[in-house]
C-alpha cells in the first residue's frame, strides 16, 4: 500500500508540474512587448525585426514553439537568454541561473536552519502552556507578524538596524569569498527578514496541531492517569502532530525559494527572484519560463516530501482499509 501510495503521490506531482508548464509557457507569451523589438532597439525595422524573430524561433506556432521548449526542459537544455543576443551571441540560460540558484539555495538554507527550530520550539512551549501569558504573548505575536506585510518588516528592519544603530548594511553585496561572520553580516537583513516572516506560521501551527491532538481520547486517558503534560507532548503528541507541521515548513521553504522577490528587490541580493524580475523588463521570455520552472518546480517537489512525511508518520495512511 505504501508503494501504491508513493505512485500516487508521484503521478500527481508529474501531472501538476505538466500543466503548470502550459501555463507558464502561456502566461509568458502574454506578456506584452517583442523581444526582437526590444534587442534591437531604435535599430528595429519592419525587416530587420522579422528576420531576428525567425532567428530566434517567434513566427512559428506557439503550439510547435510549446512543444520544442517542453523536449528541451525535458533534456535539462533550458536554452539561450535572448536578451542578450544583441551581435548574435547569446548567453545560456544555466550559466546565468547557477550563481543566482546557489545565492537563492544558500539564504533558503541558512533561514532555514534559525527559523525552523526556533519555531518549532516557540510552539511547544505555547502548546505547553495553554491560555497563560507566555502563550498569549507568543500568539499575540505571531498573529501580528503574519498580518504585516513583508516590505514593512524590511523597511522597519533597515530603518533599525541600518539607519539607527548603524550595524548591519542595508544593501547585500557580494564578493563571492565571503565567510564565517563576514558572510552572516552580510546576510543578516533578508535573513532576519524571512526568518521573522518564516516563524511565525510555522509557531501558529504548530502550536494548533498539537493542541488539536491532545483533545484526542488517548491523550485524555493519560492525563487522567497523571502522565505529565510535558511528556505526553514530546512522546505523543508532537508526534502525530508531524504531518501538518511538516506540510506548513515545506510550504514555507517553497516560499523562500520562489517568493522572496519583495526582500531580494529592497535588499539587493542577487537571487532567483531578482533575476526573474530582471528577465521580465527584458521580456526575455526563456529566461522567465526557466525560473517560474525551477519555483514551482521545487514547490512541488517540496510538497511530494511533506506528502510522503504525512503518511509514514500516521499508521491510519500507510495502511489504510
Amino acid at each position: 500500500m505504501l508503494w501504491r501510495a508513493l505512485l500516487g503521490r508521484l503521478g500527481i506531482s508529474l501531472v501538476t508540474l505538466w500543466i503548470v508548464s502550459v501555463l507558464i509557457f502561456i502566461g509568458t507569451n502574454l506578456l506584452p512587448g517583442d523581444v526582437a523589438q526590444i534587442i534591437l532597439g531604435q535599430m528595429a525595422t519592419p525587416e530587420s525585426t522579422a528576420a531576428l524573430r525567425a532567428k530566434l524561433g517567434l513566427d512559428k506556432p506557439p503550439i510547435q514553439q510549446y512543444l520544442v521548449w517542453l523536449q528541451n526542459v525535458a533534456m535539462g537544455d533550458l536554452g539561450i537568454s535572448k536578451a542578450g543576443l544583441g551581435a548574435g551571441l547569446g548567453t545560456p540560460i544555466v550559466e546565468m541561473l547557477g550563481p543566482r540558484v546557489f545565492n537563492t539555495a544558500r539564504l533558503t538554507l541558512l533561514v532555514a536552519v534559525v527559523a525552523v527550530p526556533v519555531s518549532l520550539f516557540l510552539g511547544l512551549i505555547a502548546a505547553m502552556h495553554p491560555g497563560t501569558r507566555l502563550d498569549r504573548s507568543i500568539t499575540f505575536a505571531t498573529l501580528n507578524l503574519i498580518s504585516v506585510p513583508d516590505f514593512l518588516v524590511a523597511t522597519a528592519l533597515v530603518l533599525v538596524f541600518a539607519v539607527g544603530l548603524g550595524w548591519l548594511p542595508s544593501i547585500v553585496y557580494l564578493r563571492g569569498d565571503e565567510t564565517g561572520w563576514v558572510l552572516i553580516k552580510t546576510l543578516a537583513m533578508p535573513m532576519l527578514t524571512l526568518v521573522i516572516l518564516v516563524s511565525s506560521q510555522i509557531i501558529r501551527m504548530t502550536r494548533a496541531t498539537v493542541l488539536n491532538v491532545m483533545s484526542s481520547p488517548y491523550i485524555e486517558m493519560a492525563i487522567l492517569k497523571g502522565v505529565p503534560r510535558k511528556r505526553i507532548i514530546l512522546r505523543h503528541a508532537l508526534f502525530n502532530a508531524v504531518g501538518p507541521i511538516v506540510n506548513v515548513i515545506a510550504l514555507n521553504l517553497a516560499w523562500l525559494v520562489g517568493g522572496v522577490v519583495v526582500v531580494e528587490q529592497i535588499f539587493s541580493y542577487p537571487g532567483l527572484a531578482k533575476l526573474m524580475i530582471e528577465a521580465v523588463l527584458m521580456r526575455d521570455m526563456p529566461l522567465v519560463q526557466a525560473c517560474a520552472m525551477i519555483f514551482c518546480t521545487t514547490y512541488i517537489v517540496l510538497i511530494f516530501i511533506a506528502d510522503m512525511a504525512t503518511i509514514l508518520s500516521n499508521p491510519r495512511l500507510r495502511h489504510p482499509k
